[in-house]
C-alpha cells in the first residue's frame, strides 16, 4: 500500500513538472521573441519535439522537451539550418552519439563553374543560332559568363529543336515558371515581410520545397494528358 501510494506521488510529481503551450512559450520567448504557439505546433509536426499528451489532448512538455526547442530554435536562427539536419542533429544526441554540429547547407544559387560564351556553346554542343534565339526570347540573359544551368538549359534547347520544338515554344515555360515562384512568393510573403531569423531560415527552407511539390503536380498533369494521346 506504501509503494503504491509512493508511486502515485512520483506520478503526480512528474506530471506537475510537466508544461503546457502558454508556460512553454512565457519560458523561451525572452530568447525567442518571435515563437508562437504555432510555431510550436510546427516544430512538433516536424518531428522537432514530441510532446506527451493528456486524456483531453493538451499537450506537455517536459524539461527535455524545452531543451531539445532551445537548441533547435538557436541552430534555426544562428546557423540557418533547416529543420530536416536539425532533426537529424537532434536524433543523433538522442541516440547518444556525438555528431558534429551540421553545417548550413549550400544557398539554393550555389557557386558554379563560369563559362564564357564560347565555352557555354562547346559545353551544350549548341549552334550559335540557338543560344541567339535564347536571347532574343528571353530565355538565357546575355552575359559575360554563365554557370552549369546555362550549359542544361541550351543542351535541353538543341535536343527539344531536334524533334521540331524550337526556343519560342519554350518561352511559355519560362512564363509558366515565374507565374509558379509567384505563387510560392504569395504563400510565404508573410515569412518574408518578417527581419527575424527564424522566419528567413523558414522562408528559404519552404521556398524548395514548394517549388518540388508544385513540380510533381506539373508532372502528374503532363502524364495524364500523354496518357491521352498515346495509345494504350
Amino acid at each position: 500500500m506504501g509503494a503504491a501510494a509512493a508511486g502515485g506521488g512520483a506520478a503526480a510529481k512528474a506530471s506537475q513538472s510537466l508544461l503546457s503551450i502558454g508556460q512553454v512559450l512565457s519560458k523561451l520567448s525572452g530568447e525567442f521573441p518571435a515563437l508562437t504557439s504555432s510555431k510550436l505546433r510546427f516544430l512538433e509536426v516536424q518531428g522537432i519535439v514530441s510532446p506527451q499528451r493528456t486524456a483531453s489532448g493538451y499537450r506537455k512538455f517536459s524539461h527535455d522537451d524545452i531543451e531539445r526547442l532551445r537548441l533547435a530554435l538557436t541552430l534555426q536562427r544562428d546557423h540557418y539550418l533547416p529543420l530536416s539536419v536539425i532533426r537529424t542533429y537532434l536524433d543523433d544526441i538522442d541516440a547518444g552519439r556525438s555528431p558534429d554540429l551540421p553545417q548550413a547547407p549550400a544557398s539554393i544559387h550555389p557557386q558554379q563553374r563560369a563559362y564564357s560564351r564560347a565555352d557555354l556553346l562547346e559545353a551544350a554542343e549548341a549552334p550559335a543560332q540557338i543560344l541567339n534565339d535564347a536571347f532574343s526570347l528571353g530565355l538565357i540573359a546575355p552575359a559575360e559568363r554563365y554557370d552549369s544551368r546555362h550549359v542544361a538549359l541550351l543542351r535541353g534547347l538543341v535536343a527539344l529543336e531536334r524533334h521540331g520544338i524550337d526556343p519560342r515554344h519554350v518561352r511559355a515555360m519560362r512564363q509558366g515558371a515565374e507565374r509558379e515562384v509567384a505563387l510560392i512568393e504569395a504563400s510565404l510573403s508573410p515569412m518574408l515581410r518578417r527581419t527575424d531569423h527564424v522566419s528567413r531560415a523558414r522562408a528559404n527552407e519552404l521556398a524548395p520545397q514548394l517549388a518540388e511539390r508544385l513540380d510533381e503536380v506539373r508532372g502528374i498533369f503532363v502524364q495524364q494528358a500523354l496518357e491521352r494521346i498515346l495509345p494504350g
